[in-house]
């Protein structure tokens, strides 16, 4: 049995629902990956295999809700009104029944080696243990949505995202790169999966996750990075914490510190006023070590736990202290050999016009110039 973690990517779907009292339990239904969710306030509470419709009979998409519930049903042959099979081994509804629409409905089994195949005339068949659970936490009136879906993203409760591309068992959807991108795009872990691994998984389509990484949001000094800037350019704005790794993406950093970037892409490497580090290109976007903040961006911090449960990166500046200023060599030598003189008061001289000029325009040492966001590419030597 393939291992599921998380709330699916889907769940966002769930809003449509009615806001009513006994709406608070949603079952959804994905009939590309034969499985069911219950969730309760968007919280999924189990997780079900299935057995669907047939090619020639799919299962319907759509959104319904439980109309009837039934204690061990009686099965009416649709082409033959007149035969009935009563409650009992012999019956394919198994032992409970909860209609969702017409003659379609969620119920167990007498052929357990039928869930997870397209096997029924359009019903949804459960594993008896699982169906009777079932039966017992929702009520009439529980919303259903069906939907397929080859394409599922999910984030585990450990924050991994992971996706899954399942098999078009009806051959009605194809799935490209594109499709998949679209779907990764709003986690923040789109640089870490090349579109080469994408199309392999699209033609695997075996419905197993492919573990991405784990995105944090993060904020420097009370502001958190954005991913558009006034231009509306995009960026990818949340650290990945991937194979050990803390990723964070440079260039939002540096718009809020509005600090100037050179790019050195033969050496791989980024430079700051403040130093130099190894930094990593992906997909365009430039990313470094987050245990190389303080070198990059003068700046301390790492990896928290909200007030609200939630893990973020959090960084603050730190001030700048000037380094020591060393002696010359011999100092103390050239002292015992430099005879001292009476003070005399200076001489007024006045200073060349050019000194003058000079004085005016340059600015004091500790005056830095504004340093405007920006990522300036090295010239090669």
């Amino acid at each position: 049995m393939k291992k599921f973690y998380g709330v699916l990517a889907i769940i966002f779907m769930l809003s449509s629902f009615a806001a009513t009292a006994q709406a608070e339990k949603k079952i959804y239904i994905n009939s590309a990956s034969r499985l069911m969710m219950l969730y309760e306030d968007n919280t999924r509470l189990a997780m079900y295999h299935l057995g669907l419709g047939k090619v020639s009979t799919p299962t319907p998409t759509g959104y319904y809700k439980i109309t009837e519930k039934v204690i061990n049903p009686s099965w009416i042959d649709p082409s033959d009104p007149e035969y009935e099979i009563p409650s009992g081994s012999d019956n394919p509804l198994g032992y409970r029944w909860m209609q969702i629409w017409g003659n379609y409905g969620i119920h167990g089994t007498n052929n357990p080696s039928s869930i997870g195949g397209y096997v029924s005339n359009g019903c949804i068949r459960m594993n008896e243990r699982d169906v009777e659970e079932l039966f017992d936490a929702v009520e009439v009136g529980t919303p259903v949505e069906i939907t397929y879906n080859r394409v599922v993203v999910e984030k585990t409760p450990e924050d991994e995202v992971a996706y899954y591309i399942y098999p078009d068992g009806y051959g009605i959807q194809d799935v490209n790169v594109g499709d998949v991108t679209k779907w990764l795009e709003p986690f923040g872990v789109l640089p870490f999966e090349s579109e080469y691994d994408i199309s392999q998984k699209i033609e695997a389509a075996d419905g197993e996750p492919t573990f991405i990484g784990k995105p944090y949001n993060i904020e420097i000094n009370g502001e958190l990075t954005k991913p558009t800037d006034a231009n509306n350019t995009r960026f990818y704005a949340k650290a990945v914490l991937r194979d050990g790794i803390s990723y964070l993406p440079v260039v939002p950093i540096a718009k809020i510190l509005r600090m100037k970037l050179e790019w050195n892409k033969t050496e791989a490497s980024l430079r700051s006023k403040f130093g130099k580090v190894i930094c990593y290109e992906r997909k365009g976007q430039l990313y470094c070590n987050a245990d190389d903040a303080m070198i990059l961006f003068n700046i301390e911090g790492g990896l928290q736990t909200g007030e609200d449960g939630k893990k973020i990166f959090r960084f603050k500046s730190t001030p700048q202290v000037a380094p020591p200023i060393e002696k010359p060599k011999g100092d103390k030598q050239r002292k015992k050999n430099t005879v001292e003189k009476p003070f005399e008061e200076p001489k007024d001289e006045t200073k060349p016009e050019e000194s003058q000029a000079e004085e005016k325009v340059r600015p004091a040492l500790d005056e830095e110039p504004e340093m405007q966001p920006e990522l300036k590419q090295e010239e090669n030597a």
